[in-house]
């Protein structure tokens, strides 16, 4: 199971956190209490040396290596998993940007496995590179691509980046949530940048969506194991007749419909944004007096 991977010792401050920002209607503020914080500086620096190593035999290695174990590890982890949907696949030939809700740092080993044969990039933020130990490694190493705010990565490096893997075939999963918000159930409102790099490179978005259901078994003091799901949504073909911008805004709109549509089939409930402790699967711990929303 994904959670035994990571079932950290104290959640209670991250779910509160969630709480917070979904009474205060930011569905993509960060949540977590220990992500690393970096300077501009060193940001830039990490950048420039990401571009000039994917030349090297080192990162060569070191990449293989890591994105063997990890196609290894999605394999054993998610042998048991259902995936609905996967005829959706066979509509699409080339490249393709995946979008899926981000509950977990390595949630994506349940994209993975969906994706089968096609190799699988993920944009990651930065900061994620810079993180310890064997999650770190792949981090840096297992197909992650940082994303920037920086003008000219986002606009020209970037881009280049992707639009290269994209037409080798390849997959490319970006979080429109941006950040993650963990066992948090629900698809948040998503931001543009996904549709907006779909529309501008003509790639269709692969739609995903991540049931998530508990289980008796008790994991943690504060979490029980949990079950997952992987929706393969109906494809998002982008639209020559409209601009980038237009046509990435009537991706993003279908893209959500679908996974909101996916989360109220899935538990059988219309989808709202009231938080109650059941968003968070798995969770058997307990929080502070609730706040209202705004």
């Amino acid at each position: 199971m994904i959670a035994q991977l990571f079932a950290p010792s104290d959640r209670a401050p991250v779910i509160e956190n969630i709480e917070k920002a979904v009474a205060s209607d930011q569905f993509n503020r960060k949540v977590e209490t220990d992500d690393p914080n970096i300077s501009n500086t060193k940001e830039k620096q990490l950048l420039a040396d990401y571009v000039q190593n994917l030349q090297t035999w080192s990162y060569r290695v070191n990449n293989l290596t890591a994105r063997t174990a990890m196609n290894a590890a999605a394999r054993i982890i998610t042998r048991d998993m259902p995936i609905d949907g996967q005829e959706n696949l066979a509509k699409i030939t080339g490249g393709a940007i995946v979008t899926s809700n981000h509950f977990s740092p390595i949630e994506n080993m349940l994209v993975r496995r969906g994706m089968g044969m096609h190799r699988l990039y993920i944009i990651s933020e930065a900061t994620n590179f810079f993180m310890d130990g064997w999650l770190g490694y792949l981090m840096r190493y297992a197909d992650t691509i940082p994303i920037s705010k920086d003008l000219h990565y986002a606009g020209i490096t970037l881009p280049e980046m992707l639009k290269k893997r994209l037409d080798a075939g390849a997959r490319v999963l970006i979080y429109p949530e941006q950040e993650m918000w963990f066992n948090y159930r629900k698809p948040r409102p998503p931001k543009r940048g996904a549709y907006f790099y779909a529309a501008q490179l003509q790639v269709p978005i692969i739609s995903c969506f991540v049931e998530i259901a508990d289980m008796p078994k008790q994991l943690t003091d504060q979490f029980n194991e949990t079950q997952y799901r992987l929706h393969i949504l109906p494809p998002i073909f982008p639209d020559t007749s409209l601009s980038p911008r237009d046509d990435s805004l009537r991706m993003e709109a279908q893209d959500y419909a679908q996974k909101k549509a996916a989360y109220e089939k899935a538990y059988q409930r219309p989808l709202d944004y009231d938080f109650s402790p059941a968003d968070i699967a798995g969770w058997t711990g307990r929080l502070a007096v609730q706040h209202g929303r705004n």
